[in-house]
C-alpha cells in the first residue's frame, strides 16, 4: 500500500489496517488519527512517539494478538488475519527439532505461568533455538523488566510488519 492510497482509507480503515500491525486499539487509533502522512518516516515517527507512551494495558492487549512461539495451529484459527504475516514471523520454528520444541512449549507455558502474558519475542530471522535461548534468557527477569523488554519486542514486530503494509 502506498502512503497515498493510505490518506486515502477512512479512519476506521485505516485503524483495521494498522490493528493487524499492532493489536493495541489505543496505538492504532491514535496512529490513524495522524493521518495525513507524508512520507513512511513520518508512519514509523508517529508509531514510536505513540507506543512509547502506551500503557502496559495496551501492552497486554497486543500480546493478545499473537500466537505462542512455534503455536502454529493457533495461527491458522485465531489469527487469521495475520496469519501469512506471524507465519513468516516464526518460519525459524518450522524446521526445529523435536526437543526445541517440546522445550519451546514447555517454557512457554512457564512465561506465561510467571508473567501472565505470552512470550513475546520479535522471531523474524531466528532459529528456535535461538527463540528457546532468549525465552531461557528472559524467565528468570523480574516483571517490570521483562514488561520492558516485551514492549520492545512488540515494537521492533510493529515496525516489521508496517514495512509489510507498505510494501
Amino acid at each position: 500500500m502506498t502512503i497515498q492510497e493510505l490518506n486515502c482509507l477512512s479512519a476506521e480503515e485505516l485503524h483495521e489496517e494498522f490493528f493487524k500491525c499492532c493489536g493495541s486499539t489505543t496505538w492504532a487509533k491514535k496512529l490513524a488519527a495522524k493521518k495525513p502522512f507524508k512520507n513512511r518516516a513520518e508512519i514509523f515517527e508517529q508509531s514510536d512517539k505513540i507506543w512509547l507512551h502506551c500503557s502496559i494495558a495496551d501492552g497486554l492487549e497486543a500480546f493478545t494478538h499473537h500466537p505462542k512461539i512455534g503455536d502454529i495451529k493457533s495461527l491458522e484459527k485465531k489469527f487469521a488475519s495475520t496469519k501469512e504475516w506471524a507465519g513468516g514471523e516464526q518460519a525459524g520454528v518450522n524446521t526445529a527439532a523435536q526437543e526445541t520444541l517440546v522445550a519451546l512449549a514447555k517454557g512457554n507455558d512457564d512465561y506465561e505461568n510467571k508473567f501472565g502474558y505470552i512470550f513475546i519475542v520479535c522471531a523474524t530471522g531466528k532459529s528456535a533455538d535461538e527463540m528457546l535461548a532468549l525465552l531461557n534468557e528472559r524467565l528468570p527477569n523480574d516483571a517490570t523488566t521483562e514488561m520492558k523488554i516485551a514492549m520492545n519486542e512488540q515494537n521492533k514486530i510493529t515496525h516489521i510488519r508496517l514495512e509489510k503494509l507498505l510494501a
